[in-house]
């Protein structure tokens, strides 16, 4: 639009104008009655507006988007159903400290509370789940909503802002006037940790035995892999890597134990049980990770670092806290440390070697000839490209992605990690792919995944979004009936989600304008996985049907200890031999 300040304009053009000045190059939305003034100046805007066909897609977009770049991501919709729409996005970014900032239309504000049309108090809905929100009533004051909105989203630990719009709002005119500077006297985020805090962290480390680093996803969102593989050439303590921290340090480096956690490694959960120290790294503790909390890590004194002072000590008491962002804070260390001797921990990284190699994840072949899930996944990202981004829905494919994709590359990892949103992975995959055009995104998604939003590849389709989905189809929620098996005595309530006809996944996928390939046997998997990775001109969905009963292991069952890990229903690695 390219206006000036003073200049008179409506809400609705100080609104685009605004999001233009933030270098908005990509919104996710739907239009409606109350947002649709937005949308007239939209259409002559430089910022590409890509229409989906539901509002929760467009906010999974704008994660995806975010995610794999960096940026904060744009989500728009109009007010009532499709406000509420976006609930489940925004909560998922909350969980995940995801910037985001979502734009929604409001009814007229004299008409605010009274039940109108396609009126819903999504501010008040969505106050437990964003970092900030705005109800904006008036023109003049839209542009230091939508740059506070911005700034609050992307600085300190990023999270989802909303700024809800009144219609009249958008339609009345006032001189544009764009804020010099940002005044929020209440939001001030430490950013740099104290020196003090700093050296004493490094004292503790290098006094250690039996030393972890155990790194979250908060090094993602810092982009810190370069300063965290500097700290670990430094100090050679071995690290594991959580469920969002997977990629940000290479799975092949000989000191990486793998994924904490339920259905974690070994060699990770063991690391953490019998560790003597853990420098925690924008990490939360949380209940995934620590099992039953009051038997989590009981030698390990703790060093915790994030730039949210209220994640430390919430769950788990820290000796060290250091309160600033991961990436200053890994710079700090990467000092302090060259003043101590390294940590004498030669015989604790042979034990954890010893494991690693021991108990690497591993699957059971298929009966009658069948696929075996766990290959599936393992061939995808053997045959892609190095640099392929890869975006998974909720569940035992999302188990089995952590553990047998090749987590090499840092910000190549996007998955629902605090929530578990089942409907994540296509939409977010979509978003991705809109960030990295010219990279390969692969949607790994389950079955019952799948058809909670696989209308968003008509959105792929008709906007040449070349996203690569590979279904791994059970043709069951294969997580809950993995549970029902080993706790529920096989009763298999309502889990089996179809026969292996219906739906026709290929048939499904030509229709929204997408190749569609199915593959029953390893022979037909190749094939399929190398004919999906030479298409680039439009969506391909791959159906890879697989046996039913193939399980996540290990698993450590919900609270219990994680001492009490299993490597398969009735086994349990020995190591208290091996890691004393």
């Amino acid at each position: 639009m390219a206006q000036t300040d003073g200049q008179v304009m409506t809400g609705a053009q100080a609104l685009v104008e605004s999001l233009e000045r933030m270098g908005v190059d990509v919104a996710f939305g739907i239009p409606g009655g109350a947002i649709l003034p937005a949308y007239d100046p939209l259409f002559d805007s430089t910022i590409r507006h890509i229409l989906v066909r539901h509002e929760q897609g467009a906010g999974h977009a704008a994660e995806g988007y975010a995610m794999s770049s960096g940026r904060v991501g744009v989500c728009i919709a109009t007010s009532g159903p499709g406000a509420t729409n976006l609930v489940t996005p925004i909560a998922n970014a909350y969980m995940d400290s995801t910037p985001l900032v979502a734009i929604t239309g409001q009814v007229n504000s004299h008409a605010i509370g009274t039940d109108a049309f396609q009126e819903a108090d999504i501010r008040g809905i969505t106050m437990p789940i964003t970092k900030h929100s705005f109800l904006i009533k008036r023109v003049e004051d839209i542009p230091l909503a939508i740059q506070e909105a911005f700034h609050i989203a992307a600085t300190g630990r990023p999270g989802p802002v909303l700024v809800d719009i009144a219609k009249d709002a958008l339609v009345k005119t006032a001189p544009f006037v764009w804020p010099e500077e940002l005044d929020l006297p209440g939001y001030k985020p430490t950013v740099k940790p104290h020196s003090r805090q700093i050296r004493a962290a490094a004292k503790l480390i290098s006094e250690s035995k039996r030393p972890v680093l155990y790194v979250g996803g908060g090094v993602a969102l810092a982009r810190a892999s370069a300063e965290l593989a500097e700290f670990v050439e430094k100090t050679r303590i071995p690290v594991v890597t959580t469920l969002m921290a997977r990629g940000q340090f290479p799975d092949s480096h000989d000191l990486h134990m793998g994924m904490p956690g339920m259905h974690g490694t070994v060699a990770a959960v063991g690391a953490l049980q019998k560790a003597d120290l853990i420098v925690a790294l924008g990490t939360r503790f949380d209940d995934r990770v620590t099992g039953k909390l009051d038997s989590f890590a009981p030698h390990a004194k703790i060093i915790h670092a994030d730039v949210d002072p209220a994640e430390i000590g919430k769950n788990k008491p820290v000796d060290i806290p250091i309160v600033g962002d991961v990436r200053e804070t890994l710079i700090q260390l990467n000092q302090a440390v060259e003043a101590h001797p390294a940590p004498e921990a030669d015989a604790w990284r042979r034990q954890l070697g010893i494991m690693k190699s021991r108990y690497q994840p591993r699957w059971d072949e298929a009966p009658d000839g069948r696929l075996s899930p766990q290959e599936v996944i393992q061939r995808i990202g053997q045959l892609s490209p190095s640099d392929s981004i890869y975006v998974s829905g909720v569940g035992q494919h999302q188990m089995w992605c952590a553990h047998f994709l090749p987590h090499e590359k840092p910000n190549t990892w996007i998955n629902s990690g605090g929530a578990g949103t089942m409907g994540f992975c296509v939409p977010a995959a979509m978003g991705a792919k809109v960030a990295n055009p010219d990279t390969t995104v692969w949607g790994i998604d389950g079955d019952g995944c799948f058809q909670m939003t696989n209308q968003e590849l008509v959105t792929c389709a008709l906007n040449n979004i070349p996203i690569k989905i590979a279904i791994i189809n059970n043709n069951a929620l294969g997580m809950v009936r993995q549970w029902q098996s080993l706790f529920y005595e096989g009763r298999y309530s309502n889990t089996d989600l179809m026969t292996e006809s219906l739906p026709n996944f290929p048939k499904l996928a030509e229709a929204m304008g997408c190749v569609g390939l199915r593959a029953t046997n390893e022979v037909e998997m190749e094939a399929a996985i190398q004919q999906a990775l030479e298409i680039n001109d439009r969506p391909v969905v791959v159906e890879f049907v697989v046996h039913k009963d193939a399980m996540v292991w290990p698993m450590v069952p919900a609270g219990v200890s994680n001492d009490e890990i299993r490597v398969a229903r009735d086994m349990a690695p020995d190591w208290e031999e091996e890691v004393l």
